[in-house]
């Protein structure tokens, strides 16, 4: 098949979003098939055409931002020629610009699916807003052009706004999350560069440094922490200085990690290639997922980290709190409580034999099986098509 993958940001840009896109385009290509990227050239030194592991990638020339998103004048010209050279298009939302693609699949018979990710909400303020809702709208619109809408779990589809007015047309597929094999000398010499006072207990968060990720709430469970574990270690992986619309936010959280950064208490890392997310994940004694709202619907890094047998404290939002329920490694606290977190990560970290009663099957993750789950969608809208 000849694969569309449209979406707004694709790698290099960190996010859940972005790496299951990558994930999901590059299994396509293993399998055979043509894969096309369509996305935004969101920094004018990446290639307006290029080609990674076989698949294609095409990006948009950008004329300006708007919010969290971009204006491209050339994007409906690409798209429409794009979808007459596919067989097949998988949209990646939230996103401003599926609807257009979506109809023009709807009108040429082209199956489209639309990977739904996470419900979409802006921080506040006027022109956030008015853009919250354009973005909505046009998601809306792509909805009900669409012939199938894929989200990660049932319990996220079914709490989403979104999703759920639309069970007909939804259809549940596993993530793609695959991390390199690391050696031991690797994960000692990440140890020795990120801990070298060999630190204990390492504790970790794995996100973009944004509003929903509740950063704040990590911050106000950390003194609980260290009062028990005084050599207790956050660490934070991921973009966290000067991402686009959450500069205020990291200004307002900075001089309360400094102080805990100061103490050695708190380590920045940074973004990381995947094997050195492998390594990370081998030093981490917990992983904490302290989302805010239903802009966080799964949480692949808990994956990638009960596959290295790092347990999770995650919120308990809709989605997010399934691989703690389906793997039983970690704990669900109430939203936003922070006294409740501290809770967790103390009680993980006093009783680590519960472990030992982990489901450590991670098989439906695989990128293939992902893959071939959409291969059977696409045929199966042929099908209806024809």
């Amino acid at each position: 098949m000849k694969i569309l993958i449209v979406l707004t940001y694709y790698r290099p840009h960190i996010s859940g979003l972005t790496i299951y896109a990558e994930r999901i385009a590059k299994a396509f290509a293993r399998r055979g098939h043509q894969v096309t990227v369509l996305t935004s050239r969101f920094e004018k030194n990446l290639a307006a055409d290029e080609l990674d592991e076989d698949v294609r990638i095409i990006r948009a020339p950008v004329l300006m931002r708007l919010s969290k998103g971009v204006i491209m004048p050339t994007f409906g010209w690409l798209a429409s020629k794009l979808v007459k050279e596919h067989d097949v298009i998988q949209l990646h939302l939230p996103q401003f610009d599926a609807a257009g693609v979506a109809l023009r699949g709807r009108l040429l018979k082209k199956p489209t699916i639309i990977t739904y990710h996470c419900d979409l909400e802006l921080p506040p303020g006027l022109f956030n807003r008015a853009a919250n809702l354009a973005v909505l709208t046009m998601n809306e619109l792509a909805a009900k052009f669409t012939h199938r809408i894929v989200t990660y779990t049932e319990d996220y589809a079914r709490h989403s706004w979104y999703t759920r007015r639309y069970m007909k047309k939804v259809r549940i597929i596993p993530p793609p999350v695959v991390l390199p094999r690391v050696s031991k000398t690797e994960i000692s010499a990440f140890q020795a560069a990120y801990n070298p006072q060999a630190q204990r207990p390492v504790i970790g968060m794995a996100a973009r440094f944004a509003t929903e990720k509740g950063v704040e709430v990590l911050l106000r469970a950390i003194p609980r922490v260290i009062n028990e574990f005084p050599n207790a270690l956050f660490q934070f992986v991921g973009p966290y200085k000067n991402i686009i619309g959450e500069e205020g936010y990291f200004a307002r959280l900075e001089p309360q990690i400094k102080e805990f950064e100061q103490a050695g208490n708190w380590k920045f890392l940074g973004s990381m290639s995947p094997a050195q997310m492998a390594a990370f994940y081998a030093n981490l004694d917990l992983l904490v997922v302290p989302s805010l709202n239903s802009t966080e619907s799964f949480g692949l890094v808990q994956i990638e980290a009960m596959m290295n047998g790092v347990r999770s404290i995650t919120s308990d939002l809709p989605g997010v709190r399934q691989p703690v329920k389906v793997h039983r490694m970690g704990s669900i606290f109430p939203i936003g409580d922070a006294d409740a977190l501290a809770r967790g990560i103390l009680h993980a970290l006093q009783n680590p034999q519960l472990i030992q009663e982990a489901n450590t099957d991670f098989s439906a993750y695989d990128p293939d099986t992902t893959a071939a789950a959409y291969e059977r969608l696409f045929n199966e809208i042929t099908v209806e098509l024809h």
